[in-house]
């Protein structure tokens, strides 16, 4: 009997506290496209990949050119030659797929100039729905637009316009 009465008594505390806490979300997608420093970064980052893909993508073309007059040539060159142009065919591959990591690795050149860009935003946004998360008691915030998945998300507890306000942005009205 007595662990019976236990167990209401903490089913009871547990439903109290449980309406105690308040729940939103925002939809991250939302908030980032009307903030304009993220549309500049993004726009910077996607021309810095272009560039880099077709300077990459230049050096491989020069690559194939060689490999195929090499190949053209192979049968009439002496083997020193032959084997000195290999070597540079080799090297010159070598040097593109460095150039490659480089600049597309998982610590390239693109994600490090990613994160320069991005952080400071994503700083901005963290302390808004923190200033708004304590201010307005809220238990916990998802992100309708992230890993989190919701069926259904009743729209007067999206804050996302609240996170742009706070953040002193203006924002284009949902259709």
């Amino acid at each position: 009997m007595k662990r019976f009465l236990f167990i209401i008594a903490v089913v009871v505390m547990a439903a109290s506290t449980g309406k105690a806490q308040k729940f939103a979300y925002i939809d991250s997608e939302f908030i980032l496209e009307n903030i304009p420093e993220y549309a500049d970064s993004k726009t910077e980052v996607d021309e810095l990949s272009i560039q880099w893909q077709q300077e990459i993508e230049a050096k491989f073309a020069e690559i194939d050119q060689l490999y195929k007059k090499f190949t053209a040539e192979a049968v009439l060159l002496p083997d020193d030659i032959k084997s000195k142009r290999e070597q540079e065919i080799i090297d010159k591959e070598k040097a593109a797929k460095d150039l490659q990591k480089k600049r597309f690795g998982t610590d390239g050149d693109l994600y490090k100039r990613r994160q320069e860009l991005i952080k400071p935003i994503q700083e901005k946004i963290a302390a808004a729905l923190e200033s708004l998360a304590t201010t307005e008691n809220y238990a916990v915030i998802f992100d309708k637009a992230g890993s989190v998945s919701m069926m259904y998300a009743n729209p007067r507890y999206d804050i996302s316009e609240e996170v742009l306000d706070k953040m002193g942005y203006s924002y284009k009205t949902r259709q």
